[in-house]
Order: C-alpha cells, then sequence, then structure tokens
C-alpha cells in the first residue's frame, strides 16, 4: 500500500501536517482532497492540539489543481457544486479552532495558493513562485482568491495580480504583506515551528478566543465568497478559452485566448 496522500504528526501539542504527493507536485486530485478532508477532521476532534503546520513534501507545497485527472462530480450537481464539493476540505482550515501556519516550502499556485491564504500565518520560501495564474488558463478563480488577496495586500496589488496571473516570488510575497516571511528552503518549517512554538506556550483559551475574535471583527466568510466564485469559475470552465488555457499548460505552450 502506498503511503498516504496526507500525513499528520503531533509533537508538543502542535500537529504538523504535510501534503505528501512530492511526484504529482502535492496537487489537489482525487487522492489528496479526501485525505485532507479526513486530516483536518482529526485535527478538529483533538482538543490537545494548540497549533496546526500544514506544508508539503518535495519542491512544492501544493501546485493547485490537477488539470490532468480533472473534475468529477456527481452528474446529478450543478458545475458550481461541484467546483464547491472540490474545494471544501482546503476551505474546512476556516473552522479550525487553533491557529494555522502555513510553512510554504515550495511553489503555491492557483488552487495551492489558496490553501496558503487560509492559514492564519505564511512563511514562504524566498525563491518559490506564489500566485493565482488562473486568468491565464482561461478561467476564474476559485476558493474564495478574488476574496482573500484584496483583503492582505490591498487593491491596487490585488487587482494587477489577479488580472495578470503573474506568478511571484517568496520574496516578493513578503513585501506586499501575502506572507509574513520569506526564508531559505531550508528554513520555512523552522521558522514555522518557532512560531508554533511561541503560540503553544500562550494561554490556549485566550489564544482560540483572539483568533475568533479577529476574524469575526473582519466580516471574515472565504466560505461564501467560494460559493460566488464557484459560479464564476464554472461558467468559465465551460468556455473554448479554458479548454484552450488547460492545454497551453499541459502542452508547456503560450494560450491563444478568442474571448469565446
Amino acid at each position: 500500500m502506498s503511503e498516504s496522500p496526507v500525513l499528520i504528526n503531533i509533537s508538543e501539542r502542535i500537529a504538523l501536517l504535510t501534503l505528501n504527493r512530492p511526484d504529482n507536485r502535492n496537487s489537489m486530485d482525487g487522492e489528496m482532497m479526501p485525505a485532507f478532508k479526513d486530516a483536518i477532521q482529526q485535527i478538529k476532534d483533538n482538543d490537545d492540539l494548540r497549533c496546526l503546520i500544514i506544508t508539503g513534501s518535495g519542491n512544492s507545497f501544493c501546485a493547485g489543481a490537477d488539470f490532468k485527472q480533472g473534475l468529477s462530480g456527481d452528474k446529478n450537481q450543478l458545475p458550481n457544486e461541484t467546483f464547491m464539493e472540490f474545494y471544501q476540505p482546503f476551505l474546512d482550515l476556516g473552522e479550525i479552532t487553533i491557529p494555522v501556519i502555513g510553512a510554504l516550502n515550495g511553489h503555491a499556485i492557483g488552487g495551492g495558493l489558496g490553501l496558503a491564504l487560509m492559514c492564519d500565518i505564511r512563511i514562504a520560501n524566498k525563491s518559490a513562485k506564489y500566485g493565482a495564474n488562473f486568468v491565464r488558463l482561461g478561467i476564474h478563480s476559485g476558493m474564495a482568491i478574488s476574496y482573500l488577496v484584496p483583503r492582505l495586500v490591498g487593491l491596487p496589488m490585488a487587482n494587477e495580480l489577479l488580472f495578470t496571473g503573474r506568478l511571484i516570488t517568496g520574496e516578493k510575497s513578503c513585501d506586499i504583506g501575502l506572507v509574513n516571511y520569506a526564508e531559505n528552503a531550508d528554513e520555512v518549517l523552522d521558522k514555522a515551528w518557532e512560531l508554533a512554538r511561541e503560540i503553544a506556550a500562550c494561554a490556549p483559551v485566550a489564544v482560540k478566543m483572539m483568533k475568533r475574535s479577529i476574524y469575526r471583527g473582519l466580516s471574515w466568510n472565504p466560505s461564501q465568497a467560494a460559493e460566488l466564485e464557484a459560479h464564476c469559475q464554472s461558467r468559465t470552465f465551460e468556455m473554448e478559452d479554458a479548454k484552450e488555457g488547460i492545454h497551453a499548460l499541459l502542452e508547456k505552450r503560450e494560450p491563444n485566448f478568442k474571448g469565446i
């Protein structure tokens, strides 16, 4: 039996969740997403935990959706419901009451960036690539990315990043406030553990209440935003431009979009 797509290790009242499909760049696929959902439920059920770290194995944190595999859902579902069901395991991070640290060991692109944005604190690999490249594939973003990015980096910078689908380095991500820290690749997880231990040493109930107060004060609701995005993404996914964008990605060439 192959190793699980998601690994959980617990030490010092801190859980380390590792996306474990390095050969597939830890992409979102039919194995990864159910395993991630189960892992998050285990975290929710463990009342002794004080912090969660999420990282990836290999050179990528998460490369987003696996377009080679494609999306599948109940044939009776509307297309937007299929997208929401696909993203839901990552969106479930919003129900975690303890702080969540993203140790972004490598690239986080598309839905992988969405996972990173669902973390409360992010440490990037300074030389890795981060971004929401959806428009370069001919589709709308998903997983509340169009909701989250403006709230983190401000509207002008968010517009530039989302309208161009540009990928930026971890160092640039830190400069604009998308992540908290940008470290050398081999120092990302160490920094995450340093922060997790500092959080775990604090009064756990007070920390949980603090997290809840922060997000309530911001009227933070990524899941609701993701529902609107799922509608927009499913509509664009049906267009010829999306087919062209995805084929171009898989064929490693520039797309030729026609607006249809």
